[in-house]
């Protein structure tokens, strides 16, 4: 049976960079969509550009390719994304599915999620970059795609894009708990992924305020969209199916 699959990319991607792990799951039968979110877009001003836009920009894509049954896939940053969206689209959803994602609350920004020096390199980058943010090479290749050789890790860093940071500032405004929606809900967490630190982790601090919830491991690291995407496009499935 084929499924639809919408993949909702994090800070500092695009559409594009979900590609491959796409392209594992558009094999095993089923039909995916990799939209780029507003703010990440080209031309998109990153000084202006706030989660509502971003959250409306999803929306817009869900409405206007009439998608429905949709097993609606956030990574990271896009987990605020598909939180946002997902009462305002719910009769179109099939599963929410959150990989190494922010689970918000009603009122909760990105920052409140993250260590305070997060919010300190953000707060700094942002002031001098005219509000977009952008990660340091170290912390990206050390935390983020601990995984992957020195040369993956370059390669995939400059196809990412510099990021709103009105999107981490502002708060999200949802009409219930996600663990109040009627809808399936999947955690995919990959095991060795340190851009959170494990002690204020993704799972279980993240993962539970779904309710209830599946939860799917495997190996990897934050990026492993890039280190190995056949491993997290079988996860995806997993956490995707009925």
């Amino acid at each position: 049976m084929s499924d639809t699959y919408v993949l909702v990319h994090g800070a500092w991607h695009t559409g594009a960079q979900l590609e491959a792990v796409a392209d594992v799951i558009r094999a095993a039968g089923h039909t995916v969509h990799c939209p780029t979110l507003a703010g990440n877009r080209s031309g998109d001003d990153r000084s202006r550009c706030g989660l509502e836009d971003a959250v409306a920009s999803l929306e817009a894509f869900l409405t206007s390719n009439d998608l429905n049954d949709v097993r609606l896939v956030g990574h990271s940053y896009g987990g605020m994304v598909i939180s946002g969206v997902a009462d305002r689209v719910l009769p179109r959803l099939r599963r929410l599915v959150y990989v190494n994602a922010f689970v918000p609350l009603d009122g909760d920004s990105l920052n409140d999620l993250v260590p305070p020096h997060y919010v300190t390199l953000f707060d700094a980058v942002a002031e001098a970059s005219d509000g977009a943010v952008m990660l340091p090479f170290d912390i990206w290749r050390e935390a983020f795609i601990n995984d992957a050789d020195l040369q993956l890790a370059t390669s995939a860093f400059g196809t990412l894009n510099p990021h709103p940071y009105k999107t981490f500032t502002d708060r999200i405004v949802l009409a219930r708990p996600l663990a109040a929606l009627p809808l399936g809900k999947s955690y995919l967490n990959c095991q060795q992924d340190t851009a959170l630190p494990h002690s204020l982790g993704w799972h279980p601090r993240l993962s539970e305020r779904l309710g209830l919830f599946r939860l799917v491991e495997c190996p990897g690291s934050h990026e492993t969209w890039f280190s190995s995407p056949a491993v997290l496009g079988a996860a995806i499935i997993a956490a995707g199916r009925d």
